[in-house]
């Protein structure tokens, strides 16, 4: 029977020099044995550690892997949409599959040149005796005859000198012998006042530079003056119409619909904005350094008792309109780009709930845009657009539930259930409210190609010019006036006459 203990006594001969173990201690072997408990443990301690750390490891690089994916979707999209491929090949292949004829849209009206009222000059020309199709000189003159109404414009290379000789009187106040401007005459400019206008309007309308304004006086008329003289033009009209353009801003800010939209410009090298507020019967034009609310405040001051139509920008929160409307073509547009970008991304990394969710955001708001072309037009009628408002809330709701793992996705699904919502379908329910800003997108593109050929100004100065010249010229076309022939009344009159001839109601 094996002894479960030893004798009470016993001493182990091998405790130094045990043969079962190889001639180690018995004694040493048992510390060890404890001791390698302690460090299993302590092991295991450190496995779990580790464990954890690869764990916090791995989820850190998924998440970078999908940020990564992300980015690379946002840099394809954005490379795509600055250099975009050149589909025309494409198109007119899918058009001639298709079939469709080339030009407007089926019900689009035409434009054809009006017939001319007078005619100035008839001309006979004789039958031809040479064939002028296929050169053969075998004709046989007919008693047909065909008419031909054809436009030109007459060129006089050349200037008219006006001679002004004054009648001069003194007066006792300021001691010194005073005369008068006589008609179309700009006292002590050599230059007069259709010049200057021409000027004006060939830069401000056409978007022409100084070097070439002064090449069209120079080569069709032959008046001659350094392109440094057309900026003294512009800044000429620009004193005579700085109390216009002030007043012009009061009635921007008392307009019951204005749309507003901004842009980047350059001063001196130097990041500035152009601003832009207006309808379709004023325009106004700001550029300033900041992109901020003041500057909004500024424009539309800080409780525009109106409906305001802008993109989403916040800097117009603080100027308190009494209604507001999104662009919805901006949130379509960015519901394109996103679903582009979740097109680019690998399907691993794709959200496919946000994907779903920004097609039909696209489609959910192009409607929304055709209804109020419908209700612009007359074909849906106003008393049914409280139960078409109710309906869109509705449904932008059941396209807003649940949540989206992609980040973009899911701060727009934010904001079109939040904040923004109210300003969604405000063209529902006031009938001078469009659902877009195409007014405002339209207006301020003149500056946007300006700026391109020009590249921005250079001074405090001119940054104001550039500011009362386009909101007089475009008010002036909006008013129905001749906007180079608001620009001579400008240059030679006074600001009263100057105002009457910008408006067609000067009241």
């Amino acid at each position: 029977m094996r002894r479960v203990y030893p004798p009470h006594g016993f001493t182990c001969p091998y405790t130094d020099n045990c043969p079962h173990l190889d001639g180690l201690s018995t004694t040493w072997v048992f510390d060890e044995y404890q001791r390698a408990d302690e460090v299993y443990h302590e092991h295991l301690e450190i496995i779990d550690i580790l464990r954890l750390s690869l764990d916090a490891a791995q989820k850190k690089i998924q998440a970078l892997e999908k940020e990564n994916a992300e980015l690379k979707a946002k840099h394809t999209a954005l490379h795509r949409k600055q250099f975009k491929a050149n589909k025309k090949a494409v198109s007119e292949a899918a058009t001639s599959v298709r079939g469709k004829k080339r030009g407007a849209p089926v019900g689009h009206p035409g434009w054809f040149r009006a017939v001319p009222s007078r005619v100035d000059k008839t001309v006979h020309v004789p039958a031809p005796t040479v064939c002028p199709h296929c050169g053969s000189d075998n004709l046989t003159s007919t008693e047909e005859v065909s008419e031909h109404v054809q436009e030109d414009i007459v060129l006089e290379p050349r200037t008219v000198v006006s001679r002004y000789v004054h009648k001069e009187a003194y007066c006792s106040r300021c001691r010194r012998s005073v005369v008068r401007a006589g008609e179309g005459e700009l006292l002590h400019a050599p230059i007069g006042p259709v010049t200057k206008s021409v000027a004006v309007y060939l830069r401000y309308r056409i978007g022409m530079t100084y070097r070439k304004v002064h090449e069209v006086f120079k080569d069709l008329f032959g008046l001659e003056f350094v392109p440094a003289s057309a900026l003294g033009f512009d800044r000429q009209a620009m004193a005579k119409g700085a109390p216009l353009y002030e007043d012009l801003r009061e009635k921007i800010r008392a307009s019951e619909v204005v749309h507003a939209d901004e842009t980047s410009w350059r001063n001196d090298g130097i990041g500035h904005y152009a601003w832009y507020a207006g309808n379709s019967d004023l325009a106004f034009f700001h550029i300033d350094r900041h992109r901020s609310t003041e500057v909004a405040q500024s424009l539309l001051g800080r409780n525009f008792d109106g409906a305001l139509i802008t993109d989403r920008y916040a800097a117009y929160n603080g100027v308190h309109a009494k209604e507001r409307q999104s662009c919805l073509a901006h949130l379509i547009t960015r519901a394109k780009e996103l679903t582009g970008e979740l097109h680019l991304m690998e399907s691993t990394s794709r959200d496919a709930k946000a994907e779903v969710f920004c097609e039909h955001i696209a489609g959910f708001f192009s409607h929304a845009c055709a209804i109020g072309h419908e209700l612009h037009l007359g074909s849906l009628k106003w008393k049914d657009a409280a139960r078409i408002e109710k309906r869109c809330v509705s449904e932008l709701k059941k396209i807003c539930a649940g949540t989206l793992t992609y980040k973009p996705a899911e701060t727009l699904r934010t904001s079109l259930i939040g904040k923004d919502q109210k300003y969604l379908f405000t063209f529902l329910h006031h009938p001078g409210v469009p659902p877009t800003n195409n007014h405002a997108e339209q207006s301020i593109r003149f500056l946007v190609i300006f700026r391109k050929i020009m590249f921005g100004t250079r001074s405090e100065r001119g940054l104001r010019t550039h500011s009362i010249l386009p909101s007089l010229v475009f008010t002036a076309m909006r008013q129905g006036q001749n906007p180079r022939e608001f620009l001579e009344i400008l240059l030679t009159s006074d600001t009263a006459q100057a105002q009457a001839a910008l408006y067609r109601n000067s009241s």
